[in-house]
């Protein structure tokens, strides 16, 4: 049987096209900076940067300068050893430049002769940058003279010129325009994103100057950069987190931070603990180029903190450490890795991911006993992260419990007290419950509490006003139900014996807010359990409103009539304040010490007068004020402020 080939045509040596040059960056630029998108324009500003901090880290430049002109020019210098002007071996009438300009797969990062470390080792970067760009300029000073050489679209326009001798130190400058065929006619480079990608290259490596210059038409209002800047930072990764988080409450004051050199290899990293709450970040670098994602030095990253904290909970007598994964330790954090290895190997030539296998190792080794040590210096720290971590090991456990009895029992809804982080004791007269508002006071409370003893509840915001709620919206709402399930009854009764904790402490913030939730909270518990009430098992926290330091010296202060009798009185009318604006943002270290720790807070416990003969009136004033205030007639409201107002001397709005 004969087959015959449909649109059947000579397929000859004729139709095989071979690419010669750069004319396949130029057909497939995706191959090599991942597509022609914005994200792609940059990545061709990266590789001629990462050029730049080569020489940096090699130790022949000290200063980068970028500057950004009208029209998407973009200039990149630095004052390093120049690319070599000379005629190259292989090609005896072409310059190196010009090759390294021309050629793929060229440069001087094949071997470690001239760089220990870089950010690219493939010889690719300032040719496909070329080959991509309508213009580009190439100016180097070596041995007291300025050489020149022009391209376009990868291909030289001139040969290299020998310009002008020059007092000025050596240096490469590269100038170059983005091509409009390539990335379209409405793709320019945006100035924050130069601009932030410039700072961090600089927080790498310590000491590095980089100059950042823009022409002023081209930053909008919204965007606030300035038009120069010079970035240059002694302190590194410990500098940089520190700008990344200054606005993020701490769960502990210190930073785990260090500089480990290997064989020529360094590791540096930086982590600080947040409040339990806050999102996590983590940023991973290699030579100075991002790896957004990963690869095998987060895993030693993850391996060396993993091993350090199980080791340290073994010590400390925790017998579950064996369970701990990175995200228990790391659920509430900001870390940044950054290492300088010979030979890096990516994935692709966009550098997302590192893939060099025996990183893993080096990474781990360099900081897992550091981190050991550095918990176990300071006992204290050491103890609360620990604490965090555990918090968040029970709480991802209580989740996965939740989840395993949903997926068991489907026709019956199955529900645990909400965010509950329960005491460890079993004595029901040391136990205490910690009613607290929002996850970030949650966090707060979680951490600065004593395990053993103090539970933390966390409820959303302002719960139900039970007072003139029905029956029916009242099962209905978890965060009712949820509380309810806390303290151990379910029901409303006078029987006690199933309450779950001997102190349950209303903890508010210390403004109108956190008191309006504490009147709902005691109109709750007013209603539904006054037996708790009773029996004296209810308590509100006095947080503090101000905190006065002066030389040193901290006090804190429940008003402002008690923070202008502190400066008065214990710092002769000096002292700076700061007030807090809730219990998400105090540490949980101030926290402990104010509010929560039974040896320095402060509670007022929560009575009512007795249902006898002897203070029924009382009680009935009480039962007539609950309802004139949290009961269903705003009109009573408004006529008791009206008729009250006068006895109020201040306000806090």
């Amino acid at each position: 049987m004969k087959h015959t080939l449909l649109n059947e045509h000579d397929y000859s040596a004729s139709e095989i096209e071979v690419l010669e040059g750069l004319e396949p960056v130029r057909h497939r630029p995706g191959m090599f900076i991942g597509g022609t998108d914005r994200n792609a324009l940059h990545h061709l500003a990266i590789e001629i940067i990462d050029n730049s901090m080569d020489e940096v880290v090699a130790k022949h430049a000290t200063i980068i300068n970028v500057e950004l002109f009208e029209d998407n020019i973009l200039c990149i210098s630095d004052n390093g050893r120049g690319i070599p002007t000379d005629n190259h071996p292989k090609f005896k009438d072409k310059s190196a430049l010009e090759v390294i300009m021309t050629t793929l797969h060229s440069g001087g990062k094949f071997s470690n002769k001239s760089y220990t470390t870089s950010g690219g080792l493939h010889g690719v970067g300032a040719s496909v940058v070329n080959a991509l760009s309508e213009f580009m300029k190439v100016e180097v000073i070596r041995s007291g003279y300025l050489y020149k050489q022009e391209f376009s679209k990868g291909l030289p326009i001139t040969k290299l010129l020998k310009i002008e001798e020059t007092k000025k130190s050596n240096g490469t400058s590269i100038t170059f325009k983005p091509d409009k065929t390539i990335f379209g006619e409405t793709n320019y480079f945006i100035p924050t994103k130069l601009y932030k990608i410039l700072e961090y290259k600089a927080y790498l490596f310590k000491g590095v100057q980089i100059n950042w210059k823009c022409n002023p038409s081209l930053i909008e209002e919204e965007n606030i950069i300035p038009t120069f800047k010079k970035f240059c930072y002694s302190n590194g990764l410990s500098e940089y987190i520190q700008f990344k988080t200054s606005e993020i409450p701490m769960y502990i004051g210190s930073t785990f931070n260090g500089n480990v050199e290997i064989e020529k290899e360094t590791i540096e990293w930086a982590i600080r603990w947040f409040v339990q709450g806050e999102t996590s970040f983590f940023e991973s670098f290699c030579n100075t180029v991002p790896t957004p994602l990963g690869g095998t030095h987060e895993l030693g990253f993850r391996q060396a903190l993993v091993r350090g904290i199980r080791n340290f909970g073994d010590i400390k007598g925790f017998k579950k450490t064996n369970e701990f994964n990175y995200d228990d330790l790391m659920g509430s954090t900001g870390s940044i890795l950054s290492i300088f290895i010979k030979n890096p190997q990516f994935q692709g030539q966009t550098k997302e991911k590192l893939v060099n296998p025996s990183t893993t190792k080096l990474v781990e080794t360099a900081i897992r006993d550091r981190f050991e040590t550095w918990l176990s210096n300071d006992p204290d720290r050491g103890e609360a992260i620990l604490n965090q971590t555990i918090d968040n090991y029970e709480e991802r456990k209580r989740k996965k419990k939740e989840k395993d009895i949903s997926r068991k029992i489907l026709t019956k809804k199955v529900r645990l007290p909400g965010k509950l982080a329960d005491c460890t004791s079993n004595q029901f007269e040391e136990s205490e419950l910690f009613i607290v508002e929002g996850d970030s006071a949650g966090g707060s409370a979680k951490q600065a509490r004593d395990r053993k003893t103090q539970a933390v509840l966390p409820l959303k915001g302002k719960i139900l006003n039970v007072a003139n709620a029905s029956i029916e919206k009242m099962s209905q709402n978890q965060e009712i139900n949820d509380l309810k399930q806390a303290l151990g009854l379910n029901q409303v009764s006078k029987n006690l014996e199933s309450l779950r904790y001997n102190k349950i402490i209303i903890m508010t913030d210390a403004d109108v807010d956190g008191a309006h939730i504490a009147a709902l909270l005691l109109t709750f518990f007013y209603n539904n359990f006054p037996e708790i009430i009773e029996n004296g098992n209810l308590f509100l926290a006095q947080p503090p409103l101000y905190r006065i330091t002066l030389n040193g010296k901290s006090l804190y202060a429940q008003s402002e009539q008690a923070k202008n009798s502190i400066i008065k009185e214990k710092f002769s009318g000096k002292g700076v304040v700061s007030r807090f604006k809730g219990l998400g943002e105090m540490p949980p270290s101030q926290l402990k010490e104010t509010t929560m720790s039974s040896k320095t807070r402060m509670l007022l416990k929560v009575t009512l007068p007795k249902r006898d003969i002897h203070q029924a009136d009382e009680r009935r004033m009480v039962d007539e004020l609950v309802n004139i205030l949290m009961g269903k007639k705003p009109e009573l409201r408004f006529k008791y402020i009206q008729e009250n107002a006068n006895l109020v001397n201040s306000f806090d709005i």
